[in-house]
């Protein structure tokens, strides 16, 4: 198993597995339309409010495959990168971004297809004062990420698989995708239909 497997399985089947509480918020989202869903371990980073140094030197420190995760202390008024460091960090074999915070030139990152997740867009950059570890446990999204965490996100939003689950996490979501695509609509339905009247008549539910 390796953390590219990830890339198969929907968000949406994670967080059925998973729960809310690895569920990034709603607000780091794909920055744009058709990015392919994005997987791998989490290379985590902090930045204080307004200063980027830490992110632009992880790309330089991250594995290939790594998603580079930053954590920036709520900070949406000054971007954490720009289509010259997105270049380098895709060249050098970065998986892709997931970003507390807001980001530029979007323009030229979406014509370079590299996956970006963040708050937004704001074409102020950030200042490169502040050194702080790599690696440590960041929040982002309102999930704690740990270094080696699975990162995958896509359309439907941002998913963390701890790394101490990983394997147990994926041969379930396998199990799970395989069973939903056996079940045809009607049985889907005729299931469905059932558990819902059972829940409106536990509930009194007349109508």
């Amino acid at each position: 198993m390796t953390t590219s497997d990830f890339a198969a399985i929907p968000t949406t089947t994670l967080a059925d597995l998973l729960g809310r509480a690895q569920v990034m918020d709603l607000g780091v989202r794909p920055l744009w339309a058709g990015m392919p869903r994005l997987a791998g371990p989490a290379f985590t980073v902090r930045c204080p409010a307004g200063d980027n140094l830490m992110l632009h030197a992880a790309i330089y420190r991250a594995e290939p495959g790594a998603v580079v995760v930053a954590e920036a202390g709520g900070d949406v008024e000054f971007a954490l990168a720009g289509g010259n460091v997105c270049a380098v960090a895709q060249r050098r074999g970065v998986a892709g971004f997931v970003l507390d915070g807001v980001i530029r030139d979007l323009a030229e990152i979406r014509e370079m297809g590299f996956p970006v997740v963040a708050r937004g867009v704001v074409p102020i950059p950030g200042t490169k004062k502040v050194v702080a570890p790599h690696n440590e446990p960041v929040v982002c999204g309102g999930v704690t990420v740990r270094a080696g965490d699975v990162v995958v996100a896509d359309e439907d939003g941002v998913v963390v698989v701890p790394a101490d689950r990983q394997e147990e996490v994926l041969a379930d979501a396998r199990r799970k995708l395989a069973k939903e695509a056996a079940e045809t609509l009607d049985e889907w339905e005729a299931a469905h239909r059932a558990r819902i009247e059972k829940a409106l008549s536990e509930q009194g539910f007349q109508g």
